[in-house]
Protein backbone atom coordinates (compact mmCIF):
# COMPACT_ATOMS: atom_id res chain seq x y z
CA UNK A 1 0.00 0.00 0.00
CA UNK A 2 1.14 3.39 -0.90
CA UNK A 3 1.10 6.86 1.20
CA UNK A 4 -1.41 8.16 -1.25
CA UNK A 5 -3.85 5.08 -0.62
CA UNK A 6 -3.12 4.82 2.77
CA UNK A 7 -4.50 8.68 3.41
CA UNK A 8 -7.19 7.82 0.92
CA UNK A 9 -8.22 4.79 2.93
CA UNK A 10 -8.70 6.92 6.06
CA UNK A 11 -10.47 9.89 4.85
CA UNK A 12 -12.88 7.76 3.24
CA UNK A 13 -13.34 5.84 6.42
CA UNK A 14 -14.05 8.53 8.22
CA UNK A 15 -16.52 10.24 6.03
CA UNK A 16 -18.32 7.23 5.27
CA UNK A 17 -19.00 6.37 9.28
CA UNK A 18 -19.30 10.12 9.77
CA UNK A 19 -22.49 10.18 7.56
CA UNK A 20 -23.69 6.83 8.89
CA UNK A 21 -23.22 8.65 12.08
CA UNK A 22 -25.35 11.52 11.91
CA UNK A 23 -28.40 9.52 9.68
CA UNK A 24 -28.46 7.45 13.09
CA UNK A 25 -28.88 10.67 15.33
CA UNK A 26 -31.49 11.73 12.35
CA UNK A 27 -33.20 8.68 12.22
CA UNK A 28 -33.63 8.83 16.25
CA UNK A 29 -34.44 12.31 16.41
CA UNK A 30 -37.32 12.38 13.47
CA UNK A 31 -38.58 9.00 15.22
CA UNK A 32 -38.69 10.84 18.31
CA UNK A 33 -40.83 14.06 16.92
CA UNK A 34 -43.56 11.35 15.46
CA UNK A 35 -43.82 9.10 18.60
CA UNK A 36 -44.54 12.80 20.40
CA UNK A 37 -46.81 13.67 17.71
CA UNK A 38 -48.54 10.42 18.53
CA UNK A 39 -48.99 10.39 22.13
CA UNK A 40 -50.76 14.06 21.67
CA UNK A 41 -52.96 12.70 19.46
CA UNK A 42 -53.43 9.69 21.79
CA UNK A 43 -53.97 11.50 24.55
CA UNK A 44 -56.69 14.00 22.80
CA UNK A 45 -58.65 11.60 21.73
CA UNK A 46 -58.69 8.78 24.69
CA UNK A 47 -57.15 10.75 28.04
CA UNK A 48 -58.90 10.49 30.91
CA UNK A 49 -58.22 14.46 32.14
CA UNK A 50 -58.00 15.60 28.12
CA UNK A 51 -61.03 17.58 28.85
CA UNK A 52 -59.43 19.05 31.76
CA UNK A 53 -56.65 20.77 29.32
CA UNK A 54 -58.17 21.44 26.27
CA UNK A 55 -56.75 23.57 23.60
CA UNK A 56 -53.91 24.69 26.84
CA UNK A 57 -52.78 21.06 26.51
CA UNK A 58 -49.54 21.74 24.31
CA UNK A 59 -48.65 24.92 26.55
CA UNK A 60 -49.02 23.13 29.83
CA UNK A 61 -46.82 19.95 28.17
CA UNK A 62 -44.25 22.99 27.50
CA UNK A 63 -44.52 24.39 30.38
CA UNK A 64 -44.14 20.91 32.22
CA UNK A 65 -40.90 19.77 29.96
CA UNK A 66 -39.32 23.04 29.66
CA UNK A 67 -35.65 21.45 30.80
CA UNK A 68 -35.96 19.65 27.26
CA UNK A 69 -34.36 21.88 24.98
CA UNK A 70 -36.85 21.94 21.85
CA UNK A 71 -40.51 20.92 23.41
CA UNK A 72 -41.87 24.39 23.06
CA UNK A 73 -45.40 24.91 22.37
CA UNK A 74 -44.79 25.60 18.62
CA UNK A 75 -42.58 22.64 18.68
CA UNK A 76 -45.14 20.31 20.13
CA UNK A 77 -47.72 21.56 17.67
CA UNK A 78 -45.99 21.16 14.61
CA UNK A 79 -44.88 17.37 16.17
CA UNK A 80 -48.73 16.49 16.07
CA UNK A 81 -49.08 18.28 12.57
CA UNK A 82 -45.94 15.92 11.82
CA UNK A 83 -47.49 12.34 13.06
CA UNK A 84 -51.12 13.05 11.40
CA UNK A 85 -49.30 14.07 8.02
CA UNK A 86 -47.33 11.21 7.95
CA UNK A 87 -49.23 8.55 9.52
CA UNK A 88 -47.42 5.60 7.24
CA UNK A 89 -44.24 6.11 9.31
CA UNK A 90 -46.10 4.33 12.04
CA UNK A 91 -45.23 0.94 10.05
CA UNK A 92 -41.58 1.75 10.70
CA UNK A 93 -41.58 3.42 14.13
CA UNK A 94 -43.83 -0.19 15.75
CA UNK A 95 -40.71 -1.78 14.15
CA UNK A 96 -38.25 0.01 15.69
CA UNK A 97 -39.74 -0.29 18.97
CA UNK A 98 -39.56 -4.12 19.29
CA UNK A 99 -35.86 -3.76 17.95
CA UNK A 100 -33.13 -4.27 20.77
CA UNK A 101 -31.94 -0.87 20.56
CA UNK A 102 -35.22 0.59 22.16
CA UNK A 103 -35.30 -1.75 25.20
CA UNK A 104 -35.21 0.96 27.47
CA UNK A 105 -38.37 2.58 25.52
CA UNK A 106 -40.13 -1.09 25.77
CA UNK A 107 -39.22 -1.00 29.94
CA UNK A 108 -40.57 2.53 30.25
CA UNK A 109 -44.12 1.55 27.65
CA UNK A 110 -44.86 -1.54 30.60
CA UNK A 111 -44.53 0.64 33.09
CA UNK A 112 -47.07 2.49 31.71
CA UNK A 113 -51.24 2.14 31.08
CA UNK A 114 -50.33 2.14 27.67
CA UNK A 115 -48.01 -0.98 27.27
CA UNK A 116 -45.98 -1.63 24.08
CA UNK A 117 -47.89 -3.93 22.97
CA UNK A 118 -51.03 -1.85 22.93
CA UNK A 119 -49.15 1.16 20.90
CA UNK A 120 -48.03 -1.65 18.74
CA UNK A 121 -51.41 -2.81 17.86
CA UNK A 122 -52.63 0.89 17.32
CA UNK A 123 -49.85 1.44 15.25
CA UNK A 124 -50.11 -1.91 13.18
CA UNK A 125 -53.82 -1.37 12.80
CA UNK A 126 -52.78 2.23 11.46
CA UNK A 127 -50.40 0.57 8.91
CA UNK A 128 -52.84 -2.18 7.35
CA UNK A 129 -55.18 0.66 6.72
CA UNK A 130 -53.03 2.50 5.18
CA UNK A 131 -51.95 -0.20 2.88
CA UNK A 132 -55.83 -1.05 2.07
CA UNK A 133 -55.97 2.72 1.10
CA UNK A 134 -52.99 2.11 -1.21
CA UNK A 135 -50.38 5.83 -0.02
CA UNK A 136 -48.57 6.95 -2.68
CA UNK A 137 -45.40 8.24 -1.66
CA UNK A 138 -41.73 6.83 -0.26
CA UNK A 139 -41.71 3.64 1.88
CA UNK A 140 -41.21 4.86 5.66
CA UNK A 141 -38.24 3.35 6.13
CA UNK A 142 -36.69 5.44 3.51
CA UNK A 143 -38.35 8.17 4.60
CA UNK A 144 -36.71 8.68 7.92
CA UNK A 145 -33.57 7.31 6.63
CA UNK A 146 -33.09 10.14 3.73
CA UNK A 147 -34.59 13.18 5.14
CA UNK A 148 -34.29 15.17 7.84
CA UNK A 149 -36.80 16.23 10.57
CA UNK A 150 -36.64 20.00 9.25
CA UNK A 151 -36.97 18.40 5.38
CA UNK A 152 -40.27 17.15 6.88
CA UNK A 153 -41.07 20.38 8.15
CA UNK A 154 -41.13 21.55 4.75
CA UNK A 155 -43.27 18.78 3.29
CA UNK A 156 -46.13 18.56 5.76
CA UNK A 157 -46.84 22.47 4.88
CA UNK A 158 -48.10 21.06 1.68
CA UNK A 159 -51.59 19.61 1.58
CA UNK A 160 -51.34 17.96 -1.64
CA UNK A 161 -50.51 14.66 -1.13
CA UNK A 162 -49.09 13.51 -4.49
CA UNK A 163 -47.33 17.10 -4.82
CA UNK A 164 -45.39 16.35 -1.34
CA UNK A 165 -44.72 12.89 -2.72
CA UNK A 166 -43.43 14.19 -5.74
CA UNK A 167 -41.12 16.13 -3.80
CA UNK A 168 -39.95 13.14 -1.14
CA UNK A 169 -38.81 11.30 -4.39
CA UNK A 170 -37.14 13.94 -6.10
CA UNK A 171 -35.73 15.32 -2.74
CA UNK A 172 -34.32 11.77 -2.22
CA UNK A 173 -33.28 10.83 -5.32
CA UNK A 174 -31.31 14.26 -5.26
CA UNK A 175 -29.98 14.22 -2.02
CA UNK A 176 -30.68 17.51 -1.54
CA UNK A 177 -30.68 19.78 1.62
CA UNK A 178 -33.33 21.57 3.11
CA UNK A 179 -32.76 25.26 1.34
CA UNK A 180 -32.57 23.38 -1.93
CA UNK A 181 -36.15 22.15 -1.25
CA UNK A 182 -37.48 24.96 0.09
CA UNK A 183 -35.90 26.28 -3.28
CA UNK A 184 -37.69 23.68 -5.26
CA UNK A 185 -41.23 24.12 -3.57
CA UNK A 186 -41.05 28.18 -3.96
CA UNK A 187 -39.92 27.75 -7.70
CA UNK A 188 -43.28 25.72 -8.22
CA UNK A 189 -41.03 22.79 -9.39
CA UNK A 190 -44.25 20.17 -9.44
CA UNK A 191 -46.46 23.01 -11.35
CA UNK A 192 -43.50 23.15 -14.16
CA UNK A 193 -43.04 19.30 -14.35
CA UNK A 194 -46.87 19.12 -14.47
CA UNK A 195 -47.22 21.10 -17.28
CA UNK A 196 -43.51 20.40 -19.24
CA UNK A 197 -43.70 18.42 -22.21
CA UNK A 198 -40.18 16.18 -20.92
CA UNK A 199 -40.63 16.05 -17.52
CA UNK A 200 -37.62 13.65 -17.45
CA UNK A 201 -35.75 15.90 -18.96
CA UNK A 202 -36.49 18.78 -16.64
CA UNK A 203 -35.83 16.53 -13.62
CA UNK A 204 -31.85 15.72 -15.13
CA UNK A 205 -31.88 19.44 -15.35
CA UNK A 206 -33.16 20.39 -11.62
CA UNK A 207 -30.54 17.56 -10.55
CA UNK A 208 -28.10 18.61 -12.45
CA UNK A 209 -27.97 21.92 -10.73
CA UNK A 210 -29.56 21.28 -7.37
CA UNK A 211 -27.56 21.92 -3.69
CA UNK A 212 -27.09 18.24 -2.56
CA UNK A 213 -26.82 17.72 1.38
CA UNK A 214 -24.46 17.00 3.59
CA UNK A 215 -23.27 15.49 6.89
CA UNK A 216 -22.31 19.19 8.07
CA UNK A 217 -25.73 20.44 6.97
CA UNK A 218 -27.71 17.72 9.38
CA UNK A 219 -25.00 19.08 12.15
CA UNK A 220 -25.74 22.35 11.45
CA UNK A 221 -29.64 21.79 11.70
CA UNK A 222 -31.24 23.64 14.78
CA UNK A 223 -33.69 20.37 15.65
CA UNK A 224 -30.13 18.06 15.49
CA UNK A 225 -29.00 20.96 18.04
CA UNK A 226 -32.07 20.38 20.07
CA UNK A 227 -32.27 16.75 20.17
CA UNK A 228 -28.38 16.61 21.23
CA UNK A 229 -29.19 19.24 23.95
CA UNK A 230 -26.30 22.19 22.41
CA UNK A 231 -26.20 25.63 22.72
CA UNK A 232 -27.39 28.34 19.67
CA UNK A 233 -23.94 29.88 20.49
CA UNK A 234 -22.27 26.02 19.30
CA UNK A 235 -23.92 26.72 16.12
CA UNK A 236 -20.51 27.21 13.32
CA UNK A 237 -20.58 28.90 10.24
CA UNK A 238 -18.67 27.49 6.91
CA UNK A 239 -16.86 30.55 6.28
CA UNK A 240 -13.36 31.05 8.30
CA UNK A 241 -13.40 35.02 7.23
CA UNK A 242 -16.73 35.82 8.63
CA UNK A 243 -15.88 33.83 11.76
CA UNK A 244 -13.07 35.68 12.09
CA UNK A 245 -14.77 39.19 11.27
CA UNK A 246 -17.41 38.33 13.85
CA UNK A 247 -14.50 37.78 16.89
CA UNK A 248 -13.21 41.18 16.32
CA UNK A 249 -16.07 42.81 15.22
CA UNK A 250 -17.93 42.07 18.97
CA UNK A 251 -14.48 42.93 20.73
CA UNK A 252 -14.38 46.33 18.90
CA UNK A 253 -18.11 47.24 19.91
CA UNK A 254 -17.10 46.85 22.95
CA UNK A 255 -14.11 48.74 22.86
CA UNK A 256 -15.81 51.80 21.69
CA UNK A 257 -17.75 51.98 24.94
CA UNK A 258 -20.79 54.60 24.76
CA UNK A 259 -22.94 52.12 26.57
CA UNK A 260 -22.97 49.22 24.20
CA UNK A 261 -23.91 46.13 26.35
CA UNK A 262 -23.43 42.87 24.39
CA UNK A 263 -26.42 40.31 24.62
CA UNK A 264 -26.45 37.71 21.93
CA UNK A 265 -24.01 36.42 18.73
CA UNK A 266 -26.10 34.14 16.49
CA UNK A 267 -29.30 34.81 18.55
CA UNK A 268 -31.71 32.37 17.44
CA UNK A 269 -35.08 33.57 16.06
CA UNK A 270 -37.98 32.56 14.64
CA UNK A 271 -40.53 34.21 11.79
CA UNK A 272 -43.46 32.18 10.34
CA UNK A 273 -42.09 28.76 11.60
CA UNK A 274 -38.96 29.35 9.81
CA UNK A 275 -35.03 29.99 11.95
CA UNK A 276 -33.29 32.82 11.44
CA UNK A 277 -29.57 34.05 13.19
CA UNK A 278 -28.82 37.66 13.97
CA UNK A 279 -24.89 37.78 13.75
CA UNK A 280 -24.50 40.00 16.83
CA UNK A 281 -27.48 42.17 19.55
CA UNK A 282 -26.54 44.68 21.38
CA UNK A 283 -28.43 46.90 23.99
CA UNK A 284 -27.40 50.49 24.16
CA UNK A 285 -27.57 51.90 27.50
CA UNK A 286 -27.44 55.86 26.17
CA UNK A 287 -30.02 55.04 23.07
CA UNK A 288 -32.35 52.67 25.18
CA UNK A 289 -32.52 50.71 22.30
CA UNK A 290 -31.58 47.28 20.58
CA UNK A 291 -28.66 47.14 17.81
CA UNK A 292 -28.39 44.48 15.83
CA UNK A 293 -25.49 43.82 13.84
CA UNK A 294 -25.34 41.66 10.54
CA UNK A 295 -22.63 40.94 8.28
CA UNK A 296 -22.28 39.78 4.80
CA UNK A 297 -18.77 38.81 3.18
CA UNK A 298 -20.39 39.56 -0.15
CA UNK A 299 -21.01 42.90 -2.05
CA UNK A 300 -23.66 45.00 -0.73
CA UNK A 301 -27.51 43.92 -1.75
CA UNK A 302 -31.22 45.09 -1.71
CA UNK A 303 -31.90 41.26 -0.03
CA UNK A 304 -29.69 42.01 2.96
CA UNK A 305 -30.86 45.11 4.01
CA UNK A 306 -34.45 43.68 3.82
CA UNK A 307 -33.53 40.57 5.53
CA UNK A 308 -32.01 42.98 8.45
CA UNK A 309 -35.29 45.33 8.49
CA UNK A 310 -37.14 41.80 9.15
CA UNK A 311 -35.23 41.26 12.39
CA UNK A 312 -35.55 45.07 12.95
CA UNK A 313 -39.75 44.64 12.74
CA UNK A 314 -39.13 41.57 14.87
CA UNK A 315 -37.56 42.74 17.94
CA UNK A 316 -40.05 45.75 17.27
CA UNK A 317 -42.83 43.93 17.76
CA UNK A 318 -41.56 41.19 20.08
CA UNK A 319 -38.43 41.94 21.91
CA UNK A 320 -38.96 45.96 22.49
CA UNK A 321 -39.81 46.79 26.39
CA UNK A 322 -42.43 49.78 27.00
CA UNK A 323 -39.96 52.15 27.02
CA UNK A 324 -37.39 50.97 24.87
CA UNK A 325 -36.58 52.94 21.61
CA UNK A 326 -36.91 51.41 18.74
CA UNK A 327 -34.17 48.97 16.82
CA UNK A 328 -31.31 49.98 15.52
CA UNK A 329 -29.87 47.60 12.66
CA UNK A 330 -26.10 48.02 10.90
CA UNK A 331 -25.37 46.26 8.14
CA UNK A 332 -22.03 45.34 7.58
CA UNK A 333 -21.31 44.37 3.84
CA UNK A 334 -17.39 43.18 2.46
CA UNK A 335 -15.68 41.80 -0.79
CA UNK A 336 -11.98 41.45 -1.85
CA UNK A 337 -12.09 44.99 -2.73
CA UNK A 338 -14.56 47.25 -1.22
CA UNK A 339 -16.41 47.43 2.32
CA UNK A 340 -19.99 49.32 2.95
CA UNK A 341 -21.72 50.06 6.21
CA UNK A 342 -25.58 50.62 6.12
CA UNK A 343 -27.98 51.34 8.72
CA UNK A 344 -31.00 50.65 8.99
CA UNK A 345 -34.00 52.05 11.51
CA UNK A 346 -37.04 49.88 11.23
CA UNK A 347 -39.12 53.60 10.08
CA UNK A 348 -38.15 55.54 12.27
CA UNK A 349 -39.63 59.21 11.90
CA UNK A 350 -38.00 60.75 15.17
CA UNK A 351 -35.02 62.77 13.26
CA UNK A 352 -33.69 63.84 16.96
CA UNK A 353 -33.72 60.52 17.72
CA UNK A 354 -31.55 59.96 14.09
CA UNK A 355 -29.59 62.82 15.13
CA UNK A 356 -28.84 61.05 18.31
CA UNK A 357 -28.16 57.75 17.38
CA UNK A 358 -25.74 59.34 14.45
CA UNK A 359 -23.34 60.73 16.78
CA UNK A 360 -23.82 57.58 19.70
CA UNK A 361 -23.30 54.47 16.97
CA UNK A 362 -20.01 54.36 15.51
CA UNK A 363 -18.89 56.39 12.18
CA UNK A 364 -19.56 54.53 8.78
CA UNK A 365 -15.85 54.91 8.07
CA UNK A 366 -15.00 53.73 11.31
CA UNK A 367 -16.34 50.44 10.65
CA UNK A 368 -15.57 50.13 6.97
CA UNK A 369 -11.75 51.04 8.43
CA UNK A 370 -12.51 48.01 10.47
CA UNK A 371 -13.56 45.78 8.00
CA UNK A 372 -10.61 46.90 5.46
CA UNK A 373 -8.12 46.13 8.01
CA UNK A 374 -9.55 42.97 9.16
CA UNK A 375 -9.52 41.96 5.50
CA UNK A 376 -6.05 43.04 4.82
CA UNK A 377 -4.71 41.03 7.98
CA UNK A 378 -5.54 37.87 5.90
CA UNK A 379 -4.61 38.89 2.81
CA UNK A 380 -8.05 37.82 1.31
Amino acid sequence: MKFKQLVDIINKTHFSLQQRAVSAVNRNLTVRNWLIGFYIAEFEQKGEDRAKYGEKLLERIAEETKNIKGLSHRNLKLFRQFYFTYPQIGQTVSAQLQASDFKVLRELFEKTENSIQQIGQTLSAQSQLLENKGTIGVPPSELIGRLSFSQFTELIRLDDPLKRAFYEIEGIKGNWSVRELKRQITSFYFERSGLSKDKAKLSQYIQNRAIALSPKDVVQDPFFFEFLGLKDKDIIKENDLEQALLNNLQEFILELGHGFCFEARQKRITIGGEYFFIDLVFYHRTLKCHVLIELKVEEFNHVNLGQLNTYLNYYKKNEMQADDNLPVGILLCTDKNQSLVEYATAGMDNNLFISKYQVVLPAKEDLQRFIEDEIAKRNV
